[in-house]
């Protein structure tokens, strides 16, 4: 791998050390090689003391001396390589062309061969789960900080929220939510509080004012500071009164979401999991289908693991190959989207187990503030 571990999940998971600039890992058998600017190495030999440590300013004075004109990680990746006697390396999907061209050149026999570098990311540690309770504890902190002032929030005869006799937004509510998270170090991104027809997005993060009687998709998602895994806890909550139309969604999102509960379990393939929240849906009457140019109905998938990225394996969709196993953990988070009633979410995470999945999150799930 040359990346940096800051955002490469793969280099985190493999090193257990935040770095922000790129950097070389390459495991030969079982001997890990890394290449790391001088300023990295101790910490680096602390962290990591069964690596072999090389020092990026001697290899960059190697390459120099062979006639290397502005040397980069690929010729210091080539340099390692013809080193350690290495002809054939695994490297990820995103591994980047100019760099493996330039291997290429450098050592010209090297081959490169793609490849998922760490399948057993799926299958979490205790140690790892406990590091996602603790993002998820902090994620419903976050989540109840926004809750709360839409609770608050008063009503008035325009049917927008008011706090303070200020209109309550969708940015004022996400601030809301992000400074709690930062406060608990915790990193939040893009989080979603979306109101009405704009909660019929399921990305859309919201903007404007709040209105009364209207469903508020608040979907949160930070990630740790501290260990880089995330948390993704949503709820759909109304100020006011919901229509007996949005009634009728929100419980049948939330026994979709029973549901898939009581079908994820080791074994089962991913994809019957979500075939049985579409059922739940059909079986109510709500179909889903394409509305003046836009989806509505259950258009996305009902789950996804969730780790060092937002969004890895497995996948609970309608095409996932993925077959569950013990100790995935997995967000569980069915929802309906009809424009002119709204959109409900309810997003959970879990770790799958031999029969029941544990639940990772405790957070009420009340449609009505």
């Amino acid at each position: 791998m040359i990346a940096d571990s800051e955002r490469d999940a793969d280099m985190l998971y493999a090193t257990g050390l935040f770095v922000p600039s790129p950097f070389i890992y390459l495991q030969k058998n079982s001997q890990v090689h890394l290449v790391l600017s001088d300023l990295e190495i101790d910490r680096a030999t602390k962290h990591c003391p069964d690596a072999t440590i090389h020092s990026y300013s001697e290899l960059l004075a190697r390459a120099l001396q062979d006639g290397i004109r502005r040397p980069n990680l690929g010729h210091l990746a080539a340099l390692l390589l013809r080193k350690l006697r290495m002809k054939r390396v695994k490297v990820s999907m995103t591994f980047p062309h100019a760099l493996a061209e330039t291997i290429k050149k450098i050592e010209p026999s090297a081959r490169l061969a793609t490849g998922q570098l760490f399948p057993q990311r799926a299958v979490k540690t205790p140690s790892e789960c406990r590091k996602i309770k603790q993002i998820l504890n902090i994620t419903q902190e976050g989540l109840r900080a926004g809750i709360s002032l839409i609770r608050k929030a008063k009503i008035k005869k325009d049917g927008k929220l008011y706090l303070e006799n200020h209109p309550l937004t969708s940015e004022y509510v996400r601030s809301a939510i992000h400074t709690q998270i930062s406060a608990r170090g915790g990193i939040p991104c893009n989080t979603i509080v979306a109101g009405g027809n704009q909660a019929c997005d399921p990305h859309e993060r919201g903007h404007g004012p709040l209105k009364a009687n209207q469903p508020i998709i608040v979907d949160v998602f930070p990630r740790s500071e501290s260990t880089g895994y995330f948390g993704d806890i949503t709820r759909t909550v109304v100020k006011g009164r919901a229509s007996e139309a949005l009634r009728r969604i929100y419980h049948s999102v939330a026994q979709a979401q029973q549901k898939a509960m009581d079908l994820l379990r080791a074994g089962v393939r991913a994809q019957k999991v979500h075939l049985g929240v579409e059922q739940i849906f059909k079986t109510h009457g709500f179909e889903t289908s394409q509305h003046q140019g836009h989806m509505q109905g259950f258009f996305h998938g009902t789950g996804h693991g969730l780790g060092l990225d937002i969004h890895e394996a497995p996948s609970v969709g309608q095409t996932s190959s993925d077959t569950l196993k013990a100790g995935n953990v997995v967000t569980v988070e069915p929802g309906l989207y009809y424009p002119g009633t709204g959109g409900v979410r309810i997003e959970d995470v879990v770790i799958v187990g031999n029969r029941r999945p544990r639940k990772l999150t405790d957070f009420e799930q009340v449609l009505e503030l």
